[in-house]
């Protein structure tokens, strides 16, 4: 059984209210339960039956939204630091993007498409790469082998009741909250 994470140490954190975070938690808490009850019933389930077959495909989905988010939370922190430019991940970045404000603004741009989804820096340990890259829903989108470095929400349920749909100014509030030494650890 999967238990959900607590993420309590964000609330207070500036751009994001409580009532918001608080309310994107229950959410997650969600998907944690989903995944239990799945695994719970596809264990109970007949191996190739239609029931089996469609509670299997929809695993993915709930099992990716239980980690997406668990990567997401983990990836903020109230009080941020700035991203050390002499840092390993800044380094990384201004050497695949040529520059890290043009890796800003490619990932805050990748935000900003129409759509819902996930924004993600991930890593391609095999080719020694960066990408930022859109998945879709939960399940479509992931490059297959790639670490995900940096995770940001743009399920209007990330930002909506503090931005309306302002997504911007939620995106602005996400880059100034990164947890940049996280995002460190997962890519060393």
């Amino acid at each position: 059984m999967y238990e959900a994470k607590k993420y309590d140490d964000l609330l207070g954190m500036e751009g994001f209210s409580d009532n918001l975070l608080n309310t994107h938690f229950k959410l997650y808490e969600g998907y944690v339960a989903n995944v239990n009850k799945l695994s719970d019933v596809l264990d109970a389930l007949e191996l190739g039956t239609p029931e089996y077959s469609e509670l299997k495909r929809r695993f993915g989905w709930e099992w990716n939204g239980m980690r997406l988010h668990e990567l997401y939370f983990s990836n903020l922190k109230k009080n941020s630091d700035d991203l050390s430019m002499g840092s390993v991940i800044a380094k990384k970045i201004s050497e695949e993007f040529g520059s890290f404000e043009k890796w800003k603004e490619s990932f805050a741009g990748i935000g900003m498409m129409r759509g819902i989804g996930w924004v993600v820096l991930c890593y391609d340990k095999e080719g020694d790469r960066l990408f930022n890259i859109w998945i879709g829903e939960h399940d479509l989108g992931h490059l297959s082998g790639a670490a995900p470095l940096l995770i940001m929400d743009v399920f209007e349920h990330a930002f909506v009741l503090d931005y309306g749909m302002n997504r911007k100014d939620y995106i602005n509030s996400f880059m100034n909250n990164i947890n940049w030494e996280e995002v460190e650890n997962r890519f060393t």
